[in-house]
């Protein structure tokens, strides 16, 4: 059994990812900052840990990964507000890269998304700009750390059934269901092959496994 604690608990594909983690025999710690966000954790099998990002400093973020063995960033502002994005989806995601530093937890998987960091994904005043600016800074930032670190970008997300089968080949961004966007984190937190690569993906025909090289 491990010990896993997701940042931005409460998103659809962090408690999707909770469910399927627990349910493998895991422990999972969801970081929220919502209190009534708690019932919906729990529901899904994790335990609640209330935290704000935005406020958060590494000694804290180092406090809330300490004695977990991997971390799960899946927080973000949600978009809408460039300062929020600037501050949870950059900031706050490069203080919680220190702290798992400091807390000597190694393994780091980052939800980002399957355009980041392409020159071309978003035009300059388009609302999306901050979103997409923050998300391939922090990508960036995480490749140039020593963590165990794995990116990856799922495509445009739906809450189609999942079907288990991913492709990580193409260059072109579709769809995938959430619950495989879940599947693809679990099944990456303890596959080495996945360790320090960026893996992009849509739905596909190749099962999650055989497509992360496990």
């Amino acid at each position: 059994m491990a010990r896993i604690l997701i940042f931005g608990g409460h998103g659809r594909v962090a408690l999707l990812t909770a469910a399927v983690l627990t349910q493998g025999g895991d422990s999972v710690t969801a970081v929220i900052r919502n209190p009534d966000h708690r019932r919906d954790v729990s529901d899904a099998g994790a335990e609640p840990l209330v935290l704000d990002l935005e406020a958060a400093e590494v000694a804290d973020l180092a406090a809330a990964i300490r004695g977990h063995d991997a971390v799960i960033w899946s927080a973000g502002a949600g978009g809408g507000d460039a300062r929020r994005t600037a501050a949870v989806d950059h900031a706050a995601a490069l203080r919680s890269m220190a702290a798992a530093t400091a807390a000597e937890v190694s393994r780091y998987v980052m939800v980002s998304y399957f355009r980041s960091g392409a020159d071309d994904a978003v035009p300059a005043g388009d609302p999306f700009r901050p979103y997409a600016d923050a998300k391939a800074a922090a990508d960036d930032a995480l490749r140039a750390t020593a963590l165990d670190w794995t990116v990856l970008g799922p495509s445009r997300l739906t809450d189609d059934a999942p079907i288990g089968r991913i492709d990580v080949a193409s260059a072109a961004s579709t769809t995938v269901a959430r619950g495989d966007v879940a599947a693809v984190i679990a099944t990456s937190l303890r596959a080495p092959a996945t360790f320090r690569r960026t893996i992009r993906f849509n739905t596909g025909a190749t099962p999650i496994p055989e497509a992360l090289g496990v």
